[in-house]
């Protein structure tokens, strides 16, 4: 005997008619599908148990400066002069 009363015989059977329906490469794809949805389920899970930092807590990203140099200057008179 099997789970509640159906044996292993009848699974194998349910099992290969659903795979002459679907085809295997349906059901990988299935399986791939519902795998994502349940990473993406579980990721935003864990999203909402951690809390969030106020606004005032963040640092702002700094850009880099840049450097006057003899090349910044060049390319800007020749922007300027092309205008």
């Amino acid at each position: 005997m099997g789970f509640g009363g159906i044996s292993i015989w009848q699974l194998l059977i349910v099992l290969a008619i659903i795979v002459l329906l679907f085809g295997t490469k349906k059901l990988r794809g299935i399986g791939s599908d519902l795998g994502s949805a349940i990473k993406g389920f579980r990721s935003s899970i864990k999203d909402e148990e951690q809390p969030e930092q106020p606004a005032a807590e963040q640092k702002p990203q700094q850009l880099p400066e840049q450097k006057n140099t003899a090349a910044n200057s060049d390319t800007v008179n020749k922007e300027k002069d092309k205008v």
